[in-house]
């Protein structure tokens, strides 16, 4: 990533569990200004991210991701207190346990990872202007390998729910589809954004659903390195030369499935974001 005088800020969502905690804690160490857009707040009892709060070198916001209600102010607030962002880094996702909607009412998980980060990107474009890395990072996964029929259309209501390999990884393959059809008029903007897959990762937390098949928690306990590893692929998709739109896997650039839905997919992201977020204060049900 380029060095200067100025000092490289990083916007992350999902920041304090996870890949998210651990990709804030490596940009902190390195003496980046982290922005952190959370739904709930970083533990207390962690020294080293409450200094960085104390010394205002990580900024906390609040937002439920999923209701435009809450994410919408949170933004505003973002917009309103920072000065530039170098790198955005869309991480908050999860693999959910069951199906589920959004305030708005479509499936949460197509709300979370398909949806919000086109609403984070197109609203926090200026900053990202202002930057001088000027780069998105969406993080994907490699799990839509195993996507073998993609509708757009059933991305906000699907017919049934699969745990991982449903609703989650053709959701995580559309976040990639759009990203990959947007990306020429971004770099024309002078941004350049990517989808990455951050692997598998031992995220599981107790006390959690997360919403993984039961014979995948035991290999994730045993076998899965820890977030630090997904947050390290994270960062280096960031600080990498990869051409815009690419999705990396392991740093390397990979094909994408379903190529042909990509401007469906981004067509349908820019209709929602119209109607329900950029030209309309109220928040209007799906219909």
């Amino acid at each position: 990533m380029p060095t200067n005088t100025k000092q490289l800020t990083a916007l992350i969502t999902g920041a304090n569990n996870g890949i998210g905690l651990e990709l804030t804690r490596k940009l902190l160490s390195e003496g980046w200004q982290v922005i952190a857009l959370v739904r709930s707040d970083f533990t207390a009892d962690d020294q080293s991210i409450q200094e960085a709060r104390t010394r205002r070198q990580l900024r906390v916001y609040r937002a439920d991701l999923t209701d435009f209600t809450s994410l919408k102010p949170a933004i505003e607030q973002i917009k309103g207190a920072e000065e530039y962002i170098d790198v955005l880094f869309n991480n908050a996702g999860g693999s959910a346990p069951a199906l589920a909607y959004s305030p708005q009412g479509r499936e949460i998980q197509f709300e979370l990872h398909t949806l919000v980060p086109y609403v984070m990107y197109m609203e926090l474009k200026e900053l990202l202007q202002r930057g001088t890395s000027k780069t998105v990072v969406n993080t994907s996964t490699s799990a839509f390998k195993y996507v073998k029929e993609f509708d757009p259309v059933l991305l906000e209501r699907p017919a049934s729910f699969r745990r991982l390999f449903g609703s989650y990884a053709a959701t995580k393959l559309a976040l990639s589809l759009w990203t990959r059809a947007i990306a020429p008029q971004a770099a024309a903007e002078g941004i350049r954004i990517l989808s990455a897959d951050p692997g598998g990762n031992n995220t599981l937390r107790k006390g959690k659903d997360s919403g993984l098949p039961f014979y995948v928690k035991p290999m994730m306990k045993l076998l899965f390195p820890p977030p630090s590893k997904g947050a390290s692929l994270l960062y280096h998709a960031a600080a990498s030369q990869a051409a815009p739109g690419s999705f990396l896997v392991k740093g390397k650039e990979r094909e994408l499935k379903f190529i042909a839905h990509a401007n469906q997919v981004l067509e349908r992201m820019q209709a929602l974001y119209r109607a329900e977020f950029k030209d309309d204060n109220r928040i209007k049900p799906a219909r």
